[in-house]
């Protein structure tokens, strides 16, 4: 059952967004070559206590870390090691905050120097999916027309769409219904209503769609070997249309870099 939030509950939730995206933005200034996934972790969790909540993953199904760090072929769930980052990488990094009794959970993917035209390909357009599921979530809708809009876009690329990891609602509990798949046919699936909110997460792999997950019991990696992209936001149905929780403005602040992508889901702009 979708649980919908009153405002008053959607800026609680807003709050426990933030604090993940400027704990991303403090990740952009410290992930760099030579850096280990678990120093980051480290960072992360005492950045987000010092801001008056609690790492959202640590000790959630068991999770041993705050941060989930998933590296080049490794698709999501990737536990922080200390083997250091290394020029050419890509690192998605998974972050997950509580407060005020509700969830944020959000999601980039790093670039680490200079990396393979190709892999940089498929990045721009692993993100720029989100933003064209995140435009299907409106009054009216239902939950597979943000999944065939990931789908069709993605698709359109040549990429792989991971079928077993999905989206989800967000609220006091890190996973609500709805289940918020990266594919699916229009006008399938729940509909969407007023007050609620969910963490759409395309997944897309450069090769195939395939995944497996490793021994460690938590890390997915591509069945091909082949770099995979990671781009998460906490988004809120407000008057109908889709509004953004998160922001990867502290990332950009982080790395210099200019854009008004996310203008378009904002009542009121946002000052970082």
């Amino acid at each position: 059952m979708i649980v919908q939030k009153t405002r008053e509950e959607i800026e609680l939730m807003r709050e426990s967004a933030l604090i993940v995206s400027k704990t991303l933005g403090m990740i952009a200034s410290e992930i760099k070559p030579g850096v280990t996934t678990l120093q980051l972790d480290k960072m992360a969790e005492t950045f987000i206590r010092d801001h008056g909540a609690v790492p959202g993953f640590l000790g959630l199904y068991g999770c041993p870390s705050t941060l989930l760090t998933s590296v080049n072929d490794q698709v999501v769930h990737g536990l922080p090691t200390n083997k250091p980052i290394e020029e050419g990488d890509i690192v998605s990094v998974d972050c997950g905050a509580l407060k005020n009794e509700f969830y944020g959970d959000h999601a980039y993917t790093f670039e680490i120097g200079e990396v393979a035209e190709e892999t940089r390909k498929l990045l721009q357009v692993t993100k720029e999916s989100l933003y064209v599921g995140i435009r299907e979530f409106r009054l009216g809708n239902r939950v597979e027309d943000v999944g065939y809009a990931i789908q069709k876009y993605t698709e359109g690329h040549g990429y792989g769409v991971v079928r077993e990891l999905v989206g989800h609602g967000l609220g006091r509990k890190m996973h609500e219904d709805p289940e918020m798949p990266n594919y699916g046919k229009r006008g399938r699936g729940k509909l969407f209503i007023e007050g609620m909110v969910v963490a759409i997460e395309p997944m897309i792999n450069m090769g195939t769609k395939n995944i497996k997950q490793l021994k460690d019991g938590w890390t997915i990696v591509t069945r091909d070997g082949k770099p995979s992209a990671h781009f998460e936001h906490d988004v809120a149905l407000i008057d109908g249309k889709p509004e953004l929780l998160s922001t990867y403005a502290y990332i950009y602040k982080a790395l210099g870099i200019e854009s008004d992508e996310e203008n378009e889901f904002r009542r009121e702009p946002l000052t970082v």
